[in-house]
C-alpha cells in the first residue's frame, strides 16, 4: 500500500516566482475591469481568444516551457501564481487553457522535434487551441475503455469514431484525442496511442452542446474515414496510456479543481462588508471555507513541488481534484444558505453569480474525471482493490 501522505509535504512558493502575483494583479485590474461577476465566474470555462493573446504578450502563456520554444523558462511554482491570479480574479481563460495546461507539456516530454518546433511556439503565442480528446459516449470517465480507432496506413492513419464532452473543440485547431490504434477495447490500457487531430480536415464534425446555463462550450466530435499524417503520432504506438496518465496530473492537480466557486465568494464577502454586522451562521461559513481552502491549497502546492522535480503524481493529484471539486461544488449552496438566513437583500449580481454556479456546479466533478472513476484509482493505489 502506497503511503499517500509523503506526497503532500508543505512547501512554499519560492521568492521569485510569488513576485510574479503583483504585476499579474494590476495586470487584470485593468483587463477585468467593469466585467461583471456572473460573467468572471465561467472563469476557465470563459472563452476570449483576444484576452489568453494579451497574456500572451506579457509572456505568461508557456511559462514552463524552455525559451527556446517560446516559454519563459519558469517553474511549475510561477504557474501555480498565475493560475491563482487568473481564476480568483475569474479571467476568461478558456481559449488557451488546455493547451498550456497539458497538451504543451506533453509535446514536450513525449513529442518529436518538429512537433515541438511546429506546436510549442504557437501555444506560448496563443496562436494555437487544443482540445482534449478522451471521453466517448459509451465510455465517458473509462479511458482504458475508448473505442475510436486509428487504423495504420501507407502515408498516416485513418481515424473513426466519436469524442463527447470535448471543451471548445468548434473553437479550436487542433484536438489531442486518445485513441486505439491496435487490439481491442477488452484490451484496456494496451494498444492505446495518441494523435494530434487538425480538426479543419474533412471527414470531422463537430457539434456544439448547449449546457444548462445556455452556454456551448462542450462538443461531441465525429471523425469519419478522416486521414491523419504519419507526424500526427505523439510519443510511441501504444504508449498511450502511459503519457495520458502524466497528462491528467496536470489536468487534476491545479487551483482550478478548488477555485471555480472563488468568485462567489469574493462577491459574497463584498455584500457582507456593507452590512452592519455579520451573523453567526455566515461566520460559521466562512470559517468553512477559509480552512478548506487553506488544506487544499497546500494539497494542491505540494503537487507543483513533484511536477517541478518532474515527477508523476497521478494519484496524489486524483485526491485533489476529487475533494477540491467537493468543495467549490459545496460554495454555491452554503453561500445560498447564508442568503436565506441573514434576510438582507443581496444585490442581483451577487444573485446572478449564486444562480449561475448552482446551475453549473454538478460538472465540476465530471470534467476531468468523474468522483467514480476517482476514487477507483485511489482505491486502486492505496492497494484497497
Amino acid at each position: 500500500m502506497q503511503d499517500i501522505t509523503t506526497s503532500f509535504v508543505p512547501v512554499r512558493i519560492p521568492a521569485e516566482d510569488e513576485a510574479l502575483r503583483a504585476p499579474v494583479r494590476r495586470f487584470l485590474a485593468e483587463a477585468l475591469q467593469g466585467m461583471p461577476p456572473a460573467l468572471r465566474a465561467r472563469s476557465w470555462m470563459g472563452f476570449d481568444a483576444d484576452f489568453s493573446r494579451a497574456l500572451a504578450r506579457q509572456g505568461w502563456l508557456g511559462l514552463t516551457l524552455p525559451t527556446r520554444y517560446g516559454g519563459a523558462g519558469r517553474s511549475a511554482f510561477a504557474r501555480f501564481v498565475l493560475s491563482e491570479e487568473l481564476l480568483a480574479a475569474g479571467a476568461p481563460v478558456s481559449a488557451h487553457w488546455i493547451a498550456d495546461r497539458q497538451t504543451a507539456p506533453l509535446i514536450l516530454r513525449y513529442g518529436t522535434q518538429a512537433q515541438r518546433e511546429r506546436f510549442l511556439p504557437a501555444i506560448a503565442r496563443g496562436e494555437l487551441f487544443v482540445a482534449i480528446g478522451m471521453s466517448e459516449p459509451d465510455t465517458g470517465s473509462d479511458l482504458a475503455g475508448v473505442r475510436t480507432r486509428a487504423l495504420r496506413t501507407d502515408t498516416g492513419w485513418v481515424l473513426r469514431g466519436r469524442k463527447i464532452w470535448t471543451t471548445n473543440a468548434h473553437r479550436s485547431q487542433f484536438m489531442c484525442a486518445l485513441v486505439r490504434t491496435s487490439g481491442t477495447p477488452e484490451d484496456r490500457h494496451k494498444g492505446l496511442s495518441q494523435v494530434l487531430v487538425d480538426l479543419s480536415l474533412p471527414g470531422i464534425t463537430v457539434r456544439p452542446l448547449l449546457d444548462i446555463t445556455g452556454d456551448r462550450h462542450f462538443c461531441e466530435v465525429l471523425f469519419d474515414d478522416v486521414a491523419l499524417p504519419a507526424d500526427a503520432l505523439v510519443g510511441a504506438e501504444g504508449a498511450g496510456w502511459e503519457q495520458v496518465t502524466a497528462e491528467l496530473a496536470f489536468e487534476r492537480s491545479g487551483p482550478e479543481r478548488l477555485l471555480s466557486s472563488m468568485v462567489l465568494v469574493d462577491t459574497w464577502l463584498a455584500h457582507l462588508r456593507t452590512q452592519p454586522a455579520v451573523d453567526d451562521a455566515a461566520l460559521a461559513v466562512l470559517g468553512r471555507m477559509a480552512s478548506s481552502t487553506a488544506v487544499l491549497r497546500a494539497m494542491s502546492l505540494s503537487i507543483a513541488a513533484q511536477l517541478q522535480r518532474g515527477e508523476q503524481p497521478a494519484l496524489a493529484a486524483s485526491f485533489v481534484k476529487d475533494l477540491g471539486t467537493e468543495f467549490e461544488q459545496a460554495v454555491p449552496g452554503w453561500v445560498a444558505q447564508a442568503l436565506d438566513h441573514d434576510g438582507a437583500v443581496a444585490p442581483p449580481a451577487l444573485l446572478q453569480t449564486v444562480a449561475y454556479l448552482t446551475q453549473i456546479e454538478p460538472s465540476f466533478s465530471l470534467r476531468g474525471g468523474t468522483r467514480q472513476i476517482l476514487r477507483g484509482i485511489i482505491a486502486r493505489g492505496l492497494g484497497m482493490r
